[in-house]
């Protein structure tokens, strides 16, 4: 059975009505991302680090998994199938697929500032100052902020490397790991690529080197995940 990696960001969920973090003009929901997205940040204003999450998780609560996400799951009949995510939300796991790596976090978790392994899943959507961990610190999101180390890249990395195919959908590849894990850096020379993305994040990637990548420009995820996903269960049966 042939092994599928399929690489997500934010375009994928954004059908789903969550929008994407980071806006033309640099801010995160009208928050500056050194304001709410560093460690810094949570040590100096800690509060408001917490409202913006926790506002995040509670609009996470009224979103379903749209059809590009149901797609997917549809791979696990015919294939090995991993996700790797840059995605906070769980909307890959609703939609019921099983191997799901969060490469930022998981929104509706939180962990420890001091114990890496001291990860646990939130009662609800709110975080309160209250809610401390065995040290007596403050529980802070399980979210990967900037200039932090990305746990899971060793594990995404060997998983890219044994694709036999890789979908990578909704992602400007332009940020840390995404970069590195696509763009044939880690991937195998007969490994098949499809980017699934719009014709804005096409052109930004247009001058890029794509030996094996095969460019889909569309503005319906699901447009495009349908028929591929025919396509391969076509390959898989005559296999």
């Amino acid at each position: 059975m042939k092994t599928i990696v399929v690489l997500t960001g934010a375009g994928i969920s954004q059908e789903s009505g969550i929008k994407t973090f980071r806006d033309s003009d640099g801010l995160w929901e009208n928050h500056r991302i050194e304001d709410v997205a560093t460690f810094d940040a949570w040590k100096r204003n800690p509060d408001l680090v917490r409202a913006f999450y926790n506002q995040r998780r509670k609009e996470l609560y009224n979103v379903e998994p749209n059809e590009g996400h149901k797609q997917l799951l549809r791979l696990e009949e015919h294939f090995n199938l991993q996700i790797i995510t840059q995605n906070v939300d769980d909307l890959h796991e609703r939609a019921g697929c099983k191997n799901v790596l969060h490469l930022h976090g998981e929104l509706k978790k939180i962990c420890s500032e001091i114990d890496i392994n001291d990860i646990r899943i939130l009662d609800g959507w709110e975080l309160t100052a209250e809610m401390k961990d065995a040290y007596g610190k403050p529980l802070r999101p399980h979210i990967v902020w900037f200039g932090e180390p990305v746990p899971n890249i060793d594990i995404a990395v060997k998983l890219c490397e044994e694709a036999d195919i890789m979908i990578i959908i909704g992602t400007s590849l332009n940020v840390y790991p995404a970069e590195m894990l696509s763009f044939n850096k880690v991937t195998k020379e007969s490994e098949e690529q499809y980017l699934i993305s719009s014709e804005a994040i096409i052109d930004n990637v247009k001058d890029c080197v794509f030996p094996t990548l095969t460019r889909v420009e569309t503005d319906d995820t699901f447009s495009f995940v349908s028929p591929i996903i025919e396509a391969f269960s076509v390959i898989s049966s005559n296999e």
